[in-house]
């Protein structure tokens, strides 16, 4: 199971919780949930702000991954959403790909947009904000 190494408030009622590779079980979610940020039949949902501390985890070879808003900070999960669209550049997920800890995901025929900038823009992140710069597309 991934370890928390972070957790920050994104506002009223929401958090962000970030977490690394750390620790053994299952690691990741199959498939997105039912109000996955990647999905985008689910815009409005969370706060901008969530998204501004989410942001490292699209940058090249981050370390941190985004999680699973569902798994919750107690049982914590890589999104299946990031998986399927924000991970290409993660070096933590590209190592357990590697290492094999990561198996099948899919996307259950949802429309998911296509990068983090994407989700981020549609969800009230300015396409100029700073903490986008480095996001990989």
């Amino acid at each position: 199971m991934p370890k928390v190494t972070r957790i920050r408030p994104a506002g009223p009622g929401h958090q962000v919780v970030t977490i690394t590779g750390q620790g053994s079980g299952p690691c990741h979610m199959t498939s997105p949930c039912p109000d996955c940020p990647w999905r985008v039949d689910a815009v409005g949902v969370f706060p901008a702000q969530a998204f501004r501390h989410s942001a490292g985890t699209a940058y090249d070879m981050a370390q941190h991954t985004f999680a699973c808003h569902s798994a919750g900070a107690e049982n914590p999960r890589i999104c299946a959403g990031f998986l399927l669209r924000g991970a290409d550049h993660n070096l933590s997920v590209r190592l357990k790909y590697i290492q094999g800890q990561i198996g099948h995901v899919h996307d259950g025929g949802l429309e998911l947009h296509n990068s983090y900038r994407a989700m981020a823009v549609a969800n009230g992140v300015s396409p100029d904000d700073p903490v986008l710069a480095d996001c990989r597309d």
